[in-house]
């Protein structure tokens, strides 16, 4: 049915650090989603290569630590230059299998030297076209020692069948604004991606979807000790401090009346399918509808700059 939108949240620990082998985990996923027939496949925060646990491990803030010096470089080298082609293959299975994608990167931005690291989201539509890059805002506390902030460029909403799906990283799901940028763009299917552990989704993920009446769905990403490969730089060093499970999952979908679909499931890795109701948004929106009947836009409104920041601006002669 047109109404219906099945989805799949890819709850799944990197390859951590290592570009292509975690490339390959999330390609699997990607068909094993695409064989049961998912319109769209949601993967965590970062997921690929892996979020920055290190730096709460190893002394991060250290000034002039050849440690952090050493694990960075490493972070830079397995990072995601989408203009290389790094998810070329990722494209192709979309297309392939029909099948949205959002996906967790960490983006080496050549528009910005490709020195530079963003957390980004990337939307793949059913035709494998990359159709948005959201960028991180603001890097979360020790995130800003290896993540530069974003812009609003990936601020943007995209079609899928009735839905109308926008997404947003960690912590910036709790900016107010940014959320309502993409409630003011027709957003009722809202992704909130995360490295992991349900302490983050267990609150916000319903919080979201009360106050915008639209599905919400949380993925998560899970890291434990087993999951740092062996020939880690500095292996030694990060597992000296590290507990056994550093990020747990998490991954649930809350209703548009702010209710469980899917509880926080944590401590499995896996794929968790679902089907939503495109016309619960409907029924839900009859009393309290955040950008529409219930908005004062004479009163309130927002701007939103989705300039592409960046040093250089070439002008070549004609």
């Amino acid at each position: 049915m047109l109404n219906l939108l099945k989805i799949g949240l890819a709850q799944i620990a990197p390859v951590w650090l290592n570009k292509e082998r975690t490339l390959d985990k999330v390609t699997q996923y990607i068909k094993e989603a695409g064989e049961k027939e998912c319109d769209l496949i949601v993967f965590g925060e970062g997921i690929l290569p892996g979020y920055p646990f290190w730096i709460a491990l190893t002394d991060g803030a250290e000034w002039d630590s050849q440690v952090q010096k050493e694990l960075h470089a490493h972070y830079i080298r397995n990072a995601v230059m989408i203009e290389n082609g790094d998810l070329k293959e990722i494209c192709i299975l979309a297309k392939e299998y029909g099948t949205s994608i959002y996906l967790g990167i960490i983006e080496k931005a050549l528009n910005r030297g490709g020195h530079s690291l963003y957390c980004s989201l990337v939307y793949i539509d059913s035709m494998g076209e990359i159709k948005s890059i959201h960028r991180k805002l603001q890097p979360t506390y020790e995130e800003r020692l290896t993540w530069s902030p974003g812009d609003g460029n990936g601020l943007r909403v995209h079609p899928l069948k009735q839905f109308t799906v926008g997404g947003l990283n960690c912590w910036e799901n709790w900016m107010p604004l940014p959320r309502t940028a993409l409630y003011g763009m027709g957003e009722n299917l809202h992704i909130a991606v995360w490295p992991g552990s349900e302490r983050n989704t267990i609150d916000i993920t319903r919080f979201i979807a009360l106050e915008s009446r639209s599905f919400v769905v949380s993925v998560s990403g899970l890291m434990r000790r087993e999951d740092f490969p062996e020939d880690t730089p500095h292996l030694e060093k990060i597992l000296k401090k590290a507990p056994y499970v550093l990020a747990n999952g998490g991954s649930c979908i809350a209703g548009p009346d702010g209710k469980w679909i899917v509880p926080p499931t944590v401590s499995k890795e896996g794929l968790i399918i679902e089907k939503i109701d495109f016309n619960r948004v409907l029924e839900e929106r009859q009393n309290f509808d955040v950008c529409g009947h219930y908005s004062r836009p004479d009163v309130t409104q927002l701007i939103l700059n989705r300039k592409r920041q960046s040093i250089l601006d070439i002008i070549d002669e004609e």
